[in-house]
């Protein structure tokens, strides 16, 4: 296993809530197969389940003015690395649980809402989507490792 860097925070979208940022959710209880424990998308498309976004993200904001609280791209989990380093398919070990690359997060104009340019500036650069491969809680300060072929 190598590893990457660590979760710098958890996101969940709670029935309640609505909108970005995401709320700032203490731990996930990723759940294989479902989803997010209490999120209002578990349940939903299991192949984007989780996302995950890199400080990069953020940073490559700011440097363009655009100064966004965390959780504003709708990620579940913040990590202190770029995953978009990462390929499709790339398993991902946090604690107990495993995640599964499965696709890009393609640009939504609801990121406008913070600023008319935002969407074509992370373009590639707003998240990952990932599947739950094994359940298991995720929170802050938890390493994040790719899990090889062999392990």
């Amino acid at each position: 296993m190598k590893e990457l860097g660590k979760v710098l925070a958890t996101f969940s979208a709670t029935k309640e809530s609505s909108g970005l940022p995401r709320p700032k959710v203490k731990e996930l209880n990723l759940i294989k197969d479902f989803g997010i424990e209490n999120d209002k998308f578990a349940g939903k498309k299991l192949d984007q389940t989780v996302m995950i976004v890199g400080l990069k993200s953020y940073e490559i904001a700011l440097e363009e003015g655009i100064n966004l609280e965390f959780g504003s791209l709708g990620e579940n989990i913040l990590l202190n690395f770029d995953p978009h380093d990462l390929e499709v398919g790339t398993r991902l070990i946090i604690g107990e649980a495993i995640i599964e690359i499965t696709q890009i997060c393609t640009v939504c104009n609801h990121l406008s809402v913070f600023d008319k340019n935002l969407p074509q500036l992370l373009k590639a650069h707003r998240g990952l989507y990932c599947k739950i491969i094994k359940s298991g809680f995720v929170s802050k300060d938890m390493e994040a490792k790719i899990k090889d072929k062999n392990d």
